[in-house]
């Protein structure tokens, strides 16, 4: 493209309400289905479906109604119900998986704005499909090796590409009813495609293009898409087009167009039937990678999880055998005291560090897997003070899923401060939660230092500083109190805590601070971190106060370790606004959590209009004195008003409200404007029409424990692919820019240091600095390399941060890039099966259909050049499979599958998955005479319906997930 084409590019793209696909995220005109709708659809109700099967499998009923009313509170309750209890259950998680699919799908529209593979132009159907099929294994990859946020980016690019078949195809037009299975199945050939030759459309008449399709394409079913240009014409002769405003082939006979990405595009009137095809796909490639990969794994990739995850990264050098000790008591007691029940961690992180080694990383859902892990750590070495503490972090971050608290203990300052920026842009994109505890007494083991001398207070900042950044706390005690100190892990740890207020005051100040409690809020507890001289006061509602000089009274109770004062609040019967007041001249910060299922996610999106008219997900910092849009959404209840947005800088102090606009499922679109610069958290307020103790709907506030930075810098860096294969390298361009009032300034000059870190350790290169020069428009541009080992486990997901720092080292930005590593698949043939025998032994309809079974038998095999049969699974039919392996005739190995059931469940399919990860189904039903009907058993057919009743089988799907 030359750079007239670019500013002609940007020139057209600008005009307002243009699209080239499905809207990516909001559609502000009309009733058109987006991206986001059609994605969430989908995602919504297939998890619906895998927890409605185990619940038939394990004989327990399943109350939800699946349709396209689903909600993910829903979803959740309905996955995890136990009655009463489900009150303290989050669907923060869900929710924050599902944004970052559809997120990931808005982003095709950014960066492959111009590709017709991606999109399903200009009659480009194999290249279409490599995408989806390459995808689609790499997910699989992503998710059997647990590495389910690469998993969740993959999947949204994928799930782009596959809905827009349905949009700028024929295929609705063609009178067809279900999804084109062809374009997940690479061993399928395509059929009856239009040729290159053969017209396919003629001129719309003025702006009607309903009958713009030739009757010859219709009758013989072939199946075409449109053409779509923004700087040439061309197309072959008679060929439809994409059709629209940006598209210079639509204006070239014939004219018009056949696209049905909204209700007013060329073919506007189908564009429903298109959306709702494209559901249907969508779900139908999700069943595809459920079978894959096992429900246990699916429900995490949709990120169905009840509880929070427990994350340790512990230094183990000699002097923190007191530390170790400490981190595996309080696991313990975690675990065994919540095993089986709700509140059991989802999953366990564990990532030891010292010098000068840190790792390995440990994950695991197995309890005594971590058990086991954890005791084998033990206190060793040392040597010189500084430890490789932020490295440990860095693993930490990556492993655990977002939104997770992290739980940092050691007693050193870190060795490797140099990856501060990173640490910082990990924890902002993350938005997980860093605690560090610091057992800051008399080191025995370290040299360079005198028996009886501490560490330096200094050298802990850098600690404070990312927990502030992140929304954790900074806990120093002594060694011989640490057990006080690791009540703040039992607390956080536990089911739906949400962060009602934090502040930091630094420099310190006499102040006072308000927050709302609410009447779903139970177990409130304030953490007040702060100089030993530090004094404060409690006061309710209705005025009663208690100072710090009563350790327990009728608003708290309260302990002192270190510097923390960790208050338990009575807010019993007490809702309304709560005031804590602090008097100290040092720094000191203020934080309430509770437990609540009510809660929210925010992700910061950016305005693309030049590209499609809406947003997409924002990575890095914002803009100073830019505008910025946040899209929110509240988690927990479906009968929320979001009242009030705002980003609050205690250091100012300083709040900028936004603008909210609805844009459905409890979603709204946040905008700001101007904002200063400056370390911002969200804030957000509301009423909640759900609760069944008032008769008026209840106020309610919450805070996001993570910081919105600005900066005056601009970073951006994109991928041509985000799947590589093991041995190669990836080069990612990148462009760095100062900008004033987030805008690019282009007279400004300047140097930028630049760092690229990944957390694999895989070897890249990239320049130091990068300096921008006059006349270049303001912008500086550079290039990081990385490479992948042949060694590397495909499923491996990598992330990259590419840092930009000032000369002044005063402020910095960042792009983040993820990666998956995906062996390319040869192997792309499914397991074939062939039935062996059927018995038939269901025959006396007087009998009681228990009393009788019958038997399926069928071999199943991958064929002699295929990657192997690795599983058999029962996906429909309540008896019993046992497997045996044979070798065939031609060298093949042979699974034989037999499977016994009752007569009162006559069905069966069976699904066998390669070690490519390739699907295939064998499927069989017991031979009933016409004379004999037998009564059914409705427990076991009822795993076949979409609704049955009473929804209390949590225990099977706890299984699944933590097992």
């Amino acid at each position: 493209m030359t750079a007239g084409q670019s500013v002609g590019l940007l020139v057209m793209l600008s005009l307002p309400g243009l699209v080239l696909s499905f809207q990516p995220l909001f559609t502000f005109e009309g009733n058109s289905a987006t991206h986001r709708h059609i994605t969430e659809r989908a995602v919504l109700r297939k998890t619906a479906e895998v927890c409605r099967d185990i619940a038939a499998s394990m004989g327990q009923d399943f109350s939800l109604i699946i349709d396209d009313r689903l909600t993910a509170n829903m979803v959740q309750r309905a996955c995890s119900s136990t009655g009463a209890s489900t009150s303290l259950l989050s669907s923060a998680m869900f929710h924050f998986s599902i944004a970052c699919i559809y997120l990931s799908n808005a982003n095709v529209d950014l960066v492959f704005v111009l590709s017709p593979k991606h999109h399903f132009d200009d009659e480009i159907f194999e290249e279409g499909r490599d995408i989806i099929t390459a995808g689609v294994s790499a997910v699989k990859a992503s998710a059997k090796r647990q590495s389910f946020v690469g998993g969740r980016w993959t999947l949204g690019k994928v799930f782009h590409t596959l809905q827009d078949f349905y949009s700028h195809s024929n295929w609705v037009e063609l009178g067809k009813k279900a999804p084109f299975s062809t374009l997940i199945r690479p061993d399928q050939p395509f059929t009856n495609l239009a040729d290159s030759n053969t017209p396919t459309c003629r001129s719309c008449v003025e702006e009607n293009c309903v009958d713009n399709l030739l009757p010859d394409v219709l009758q013989k079913g072939l199946l075409t898409t449109g053409y779509f240009g923004i700087f040439s014409s061309k197309k072959p002769a008679g060929k439809c087009s994409h059709g629209g405003l940006l598209d210079r082939t639509s204006r070239r006979n014939p004219v018009g167009g056949i696209n049905k990405d909204h209700v007013g595009s060329s073919h506007g009137s189908l564009h429903h039937n298109a959306a709702d095809l494209a559901v249907n796909a969508t779900m139908e490639l999700l069943q595809d990678i459920r079978l894959a990969v096992g429900d246990s794994n699916f429900l995490r990739l949709m990120g169905l999880s009840h509880s929070s995850v427990l994350c340790f990264v512990i230094d183990t050098t000699e002097s923190m055998s007191d530390d170790i000790a400490e981190a595996k008591r309080v696991s313990f007691n975690i675990i065994d005291s919540r095993r089986g029940t709700q509140q059991e961690p989802s999953a366990y992180v564990l990532v030891p560090f010292n010098d000068p080694d840190f790792g390995p990383l440990m994950t695991t859902t197995d309890a005594d897997v971590f058990k086991e892990s954890i005791n084998k750590l033990s206190a060793s070495g040392g040597g010189d003070i500084p430890e490789l503490c932020l490295s440990g972090l860095q693993l930490a971050l990556t492993a655990a899923p977002p939104t997770s608290e992290i739980f940092v203990f050691t007693d050193a300052p870190a060795k490797d401060a140099h990856l501060k920026n990173t640490i910082a842009a990990l924890i902002e994109s993350t938005k997980s939660v860093v605690t560090f505890i610091l057992t800051n007494a008399f080191p025995r083991h370290r040299r360079r230092r005198s028996p009886l001398e501490v560490t330096p207070h200094a050298n802990f900042q850098l600690y404070r500083d990312l927990a502030q950044a992140s929304g954790g706390q900074t806990i120093e005690v002594p060694k011989s109190a640490l057990s006080q100190a690791t009540a703040v892990i039992k607390d956080s740890s536990a089911s739906a805590v949400v962060t009602v207020f934090q502040v930091v005051e630094n420099p310190g100040r006499p102040d006072a601070f308000t927050f709302t409690v609410d009447d779903s809020l139970s177990n409130a507890t304030a953490y007040i971190t702060g100089a030993s001289t530090l004094t404060f006061s409690v006061t309710s509602p209705t005025g009663v106060s208690q100072s710090s000089n009563q350790p327990s009274g009728l608003l708290a109770s309260y302990t002192t370790t270190g510097n923390l004062y960790r208050l338990h609040l009575n807010t019993d019967n007490r809702a309304g606004l709560w005031k804590i007041s602090v008097s100290s001249e040092n720094s000191y910060s203020v934080k309430v959590i509770a437990q609540s299922s009510v809660n929210f996610i925010y992700n910061l999106v950016e305005a693309h209009e030049e590209a499609h008219g809406d947003f997409s997900l924002k990575e890095g910092r914002p803009l100073s004195g830019g505008n910025v849009s946040l899209l929110v959404s509240v988690t927990g209840s479906d009968h929320v008003n979001v009242t009030e947005v705002t980003l609050y800088d205690s250091s100012g102090p300083t709040e900028v409200h936004g603008s909210l606009q609805s844009v459905g499922s409890s979603s709204y679109l946040v905008t700001f404007s101007g904002i200063p610069a400056g370390e911002f958290v969200v804030r957000l307020k509301g009423e909640d029409g759900s609760s069944t103790s008032r008769s008026t709907r209840s106020s309610f506030q919450r805070q996001a424990s993570t910081q919105i930075k600005t900066s005056s810098i601009s970073v951006t860096a994109r991928a041509d692919s985000t799947n590589i294969e093991p041995g190669s390298t990836v080069s990612i361009p990148f462009t760095v820019a100062t900008t004033t009032n987030g805008v690019v300034d282009d007279a400004a000059t300047g140097t930028f240091t630049v760092r690229a870190n990944n957390d694999r350790s895989y070897s890249s290169s990239s320049p130091r600095t990068v300096a921008i020069a006059a006349g270049s428009g303001g912008t500086a541009k550079g290039t990081v390399t990385l490479s992948v080992p042949a060694s590397a486990a495909s499923g491996t997901d990598v992330t990259l941060i590419i840092e930009a720092e000032n000369e002044a080292a005063t402020d910095a930005n960042y792009a983040v890039l993820r990666f998956s590593v995906a062996a390319k698949v040869t192997d792309i043939n499914r397991p074939v099966c062939q039935v062996v025998s059927t018995s038939s032994s269901c025959l006396s309809s007087s009998s009681p259909c228990a009393s009788s079974q019958w038997v399926f038998i069928a071999n199943l095999t991958d064929g002699i050049t295929g990657t192997g049969i690795e599983s058999i699974t029962v996906i429909q039919g309540n008896g019993t499979l046992n497997t045996s392996t044979v070798v065939g005739a031609g060298g093949e190995n042979i699974t034989v599958a037999t499977y016994s059931a009752s007569c009162c469940s006559h069905n069966v399919e069976l699904a066998a998955v390669d070690r490519a990860g390739n699907v295939g189904t064998c499927v069989g039903q017991a031979r009933v005479p016409a004379t004999a009907a037998p009564a059914v058993n409705t427990a076991s057919a009822a795993g076949h319906t979409s609704t049955l009743s009473c929804a209390l089988w949590i225990g099977g799907v706890l299984y699944l997930l933590w097992g």
